[in-house]
């Protein structure tokens, strides 16, 4: 603890793409990719927490319908996760964090949604008049609710 980290409150949060790779390391973290060459490899990849805002390549359409990406597998280990969409969002549909909301409850993983019906694609940490960009302090909420942050 050198630098003061709780390697029990380590988490990722990732826009667009990024949100697809959080759900990706949050369902996939048992898999090695090389064997291990110190301690450090011996811990566990899984985030105590993961923060998915507008979320790509989660769903495909399949005969009218939305299915689910199925190189994510959600499990009860899946770490909390916090969603956040907008209607509007053109690039990444509102499909992708639906999609992904529905498999994370169906597996019974603590999961926050918040769906807005405007603020578009790619605001990031950007503030504008739409009350989406307003979700940092959601998200800050939420960390305290679920005991990552203390109050």
């Amino acid at each position: 603890m050198a630098r003061h980290v709780d390697p029990h409150k380590v988490g990722v949060l990732g826009f667009s793409a990024g949100g697809h790779l959080v759900a990706a390391i949050s369902n996939n973290f048992r898999q090695r990719l090389y064997a291990a060459v110190d301690a450090a490899d011996t811990l566990s990849c899984r985030p105590d927490f993961a923060v998915a805002l507008y979320p790509g390549h989660l769903w495909r359409p399949q005969g009218g319908q939305y299915a689910f990406n199925p190189d994510i597998r959600v499990t009860r280990e899946t770490p909390p996760t916090f969603l956040l969409q907008a209607e509007t969002d053109s690039v990444d549909n509102v499909n992708q964090s639906l999609v992904y909301y529905i498999a994370l409850k169906d597996s019974a993983v603590p999961t926050e949604m918040h769906l807005y019906t405007g603020g578009g694609h790619a605001f990031g940490l950007r503030r504008t008049k739409d009350p989406i960009t307003e979700w940092p302090q959601l998200v800050e909420k939420w960390l305290t609710t679920i005991g990552i942050i203390s109050q």
